[in-house]
């Protein structure tokens, strides 16, 4: 990130500090129309903006002389090890912010050792994207379509890949209202295209379209029933993303899910729901041990990843800041993004007498008074 000297008219590069500082390049750099999209949540932007201010009204209570000489951030998702708690959420269109997309993301994630949730919607297939990190740790985020066979179809394709889990996003039976997408008429360059249904939905082009594909084509008919119907046609590790409530997370228990993704999608489908940290503590303590639980949402720093371990997330996943760091350096500047927030855990811990993500738990939680 270059700043121009006013006298001088120098330029020097600007150290990129924290999450904020690619946040501020991305928008710079970004088309409007593009920046729009990422940044958007429904209607007034409530809920995306609380999921933001939420971390913010939790206090830690640190302990101290501790010994923090040696930390470890190293955590386990599913049984597999991952190098520290933060993993990449799903979301769409990679290559509107960086020409090689989510190659460059596979890359960046498998670099750090942490888990991808590659988007249904991306910008690149998803064979593509498990060629570009051979080793890397993926999950695969799917829609139940109307047509219940293109969903079928994706779920085997990535299961033949080695894509470890599948999460479900169920949060949208329909679109949110994201005004500015709207009034920009957001649409995908022609040159891209939603990668994993290429040569799919030709024969509908003349139709109405919908982030890449044709309107109408997720099932907003999507019931319980549907997780027992995933479930039948799949081996993997079933996720659910979208739970807000403690009714709907003892069900997901009840119907054999491996686990929860506490998640209003960003704030970009219902506003007015609460802040993805706020609905964390009723939902661990109704799931009581039984299935992971983890969350994304708001998180910017190190010490957000720490408050939410301390309210019993496993690990958590970042969305928009992922586009960020694309947009700067692709892989280069999201691998930056990692580690920034990867250092920051790590202090944060250390700061508040944890030497290991074990030792993280609700009395390092303090709620603020009002």
């Amino acid at each position: 990130m270059s700043i121009c000297n006013r006298e001088g008219g120098r330029c020097a590069e600007m150290a990129m500090v924290c999450l904020t500082d690619f946040e501020e390049y991305a928008k710079e750099h970004l088309s409007k129309a593009t920046w729009d999209y990422y940044a958007a949540g429904a209607d007034e932007c409530c809920t995306r903006d609380d999921n933001l201010l939420a971390y913010k009204r939790i206090r830690l209570r640190p302990r101290i002389l501790r010994d923090v000489s040696v930390s470890d951030t190293r955590t386990t998702v599913q049984g597999t090890e991952i190098s520290f708690p933060v993993g990449i959420a799903p979301t769409a269109f990679h290559c509107l912010a960086w020409h090689e997309g989510e190659v460059a993301t596979a890359r960046a994630t498998e670099a750090l050792n942490t888990c991808y949730i590659t988007s249904t919607y991306s910008t690149c297939s998803v064979e593509e994207i498990a060629a570009a990190a051979p080793n890397g740790y993926r999950w695969f985020q799917l829609y139940v379509y109307r047509d219940r066979k293109l969903s079928e179809q994706i779920v085997h394709r990535v299961e033949g890949l080695g894509y470890k889990a599948l999460v479900l996003t169920v949060d949208v039976p329909y679109t949110g209202k994201r005004r500015d997408d709207i009034r920009n008429q957001f649409k995908l360059p022609p040159h891209l295209k939603v990668k994993n249904f290429d040569g799919v939905f030709q024969q509908e082009t003349a139709g109405a379209e919908e982030y890449g594909i044709p309107a109408n084509t997720l099932d907003p008919s999507i019931s319980w029933k549907d997780v027992y119907w995933l479930q039948s046609i799949t081996r993997l590790p079933v996720i659910i993303k979208g739970i807000l409530t403690k009714e709907d997370a003892e069900l997901a228990v009840e119907h054999g899910v491996s686990g929860i993704i506490v998640s209003n999608h960003g704030g970009r489908q219902l506003d007015g729901g609460p802040a993805s940290i706020d609905a964390l503590s009723e939902i661990v303590d109704t799931v009581q041990g039984r299935i992971e639980v983890y969350l994304d949402g708001g998180i910017r720093t190190g010490s957000d990843v720490l408050k939410a371990l301390a309210l019993g997330a496993k690990c958590v996943f970042i969305g928009r800041p992922a586009v960020w760091g694309l947009a700067y350096k692709g892989e280069e500047g999201l691998r930056e993004v990692l580690q920034i927030l990867n250092d920051e855990f790590r202090l944060s811990m250390a700061l508040s007498g944890c030497r290991n993500v074990a030792e993280i738990n609700r009395n390092l939680i303090q709620f603020s008074k009002l």
